[in-house]
């Protein structure tokens, strides 16, 4: 365990170091805007010089704090580099994939796509390869991203990260978990759930919600802790709903702790106040931020990062030992 957290932990300090790096040298060094090095796609699209402008498509619903967070990672990436960032996202997939052919159909310099639904979006990627538009995968579909011809993917792996997370609530000693699905159709969701299942090794079973409903989503997990009361852990994969997870514990008058994936302000208040164990946090700042940094470097020195392996910005866990730390940047929208 720990051979893997260091290998994560030194992707990871790869990646900040390429940041820096592309800082400084957007600071201090020779202007690159206006060349083509030999390895870009060129293909006569806008992509090939000129400033550079990055689309953001991802599958973040309307008011998703989570998303919220990657797009402030994106547009601090674009103002820090001079890079012009245009943020969309659409939870239905073929909303999203719309968005995507509207991007390429504006020619811009570089694609950022989380791929939740890698089938649903296959036609709009290929079209923006084709177009030689370079595209980085973010979050979710890391397994299909080089198959897409995507250069690179930045997010963590979300069967490992279940795997973990199912770990630590059976070191807290519980023996049912209940995992809530919030977006029908997310494969990542489904490999949170099935990673969650092996790292507990206990009864373990699934409740489908919609992300869409808060109240109806408290309702629910509070009928199935009322209806089985021997599930005595909860994981939620989104914030939102692990609030409402909190509350539906209270609700039902059950002694299930509360985990979560990601982070926010109110999974922060949450894990202060003992109503959450902890948070799996997958730094989703970077998964907006790398990106376009990664974009630049390929537009301007032909870079590429990751060596086709994932840029992993997670799992990392938010519990009681160190939330003090990061409640300041989870206030300001960084965490």
């Amino acid at each position: 365990m720990t051979s893997v957290r260091s290998a994560r932990r030194s992707v990871l300090r790869v990646g900040l170091g390429v940041a820096a790096a592309a800082l400084l040298a957007a600071c201090s060094g020779p202007g690159a805007s206006n060349t083509t090095g030999s390895g870009s796609p060129d293909t006569g699209s806008a992509s090939s010089s000129g400033p550079l402008k990055v689309a953001v498509v991802t599958h973040g619903s309307a008011g998703d704090a989570f998303w919220n967070v990657v797009k402030n990672g994106a547009t601090d990436a674009g103002k820090a580099l001079g890079v012009t960032v245009d943020y969309n996202s659409d939870g239905d997939p073929a909303a999203q994939s719309k968005l995507i052919d509207n991007a390429v159909s504006q020619k811009v310099g570089g694609l950022v796509v989380s791929m939740a639904n890698p089938d649903a979006l296959k036609t709009s990627i290929d079209a923006a390869v084709k177009a030689g538009i370079p595209v980085i995968t973010i979050n979710s579909g890391g397994d299909r991203s080089a198959s897409f011809g995507a250069l690179a993917h930045v997010g963590q792996e979300e069967g490992i990260a279940g795997e973990q997370a199912g770990k630590k609530l059976k070191e807290a000693g519980k023996a049912k978990l209940l995992c809530v699905i919030h977006e029908a159709g997310n494969i990542g969701l489904n490999q949170r759930c099935d990673g969650a299942k092996t790292g507990f090794g206990g009864a373990v079973s699934t409740l489908q919600v919609d992300i869409n409903n808060p109240t109806d989503i408290e309702a629910r997990i509070k009928g199935a802790l009322q209806t089985d009361s021997s599930i005595d852990a909860v994981l939620a994969l989104n914030p939102q709903v692990a609030v409402n997870a909190a509350s539906a514990v209270k609700g039902a008058s059950s002694k299930a702790a509360v985990a979560t994936f990601d982070l926010n302000g109110d999974v922060v208040a949450s894990i202060k106040a003992g109503d959450v164990l902890f948070a799996v946090d997958q730094q989703q700042y970077e998964q907006g931020y790398l990106p376009v940094v990664m974009l630049k470097l390929y537009k301007d020195n032909a870079n590429t990062v990751g060596g086709g392996q994932p840029v992993l910005t997670g799992p990392g866990f938010v519990d009681e030992s160190n939330v003090d730390k990061v409640e300041e940047y989870a206030k300001r929208g960084t965490r």
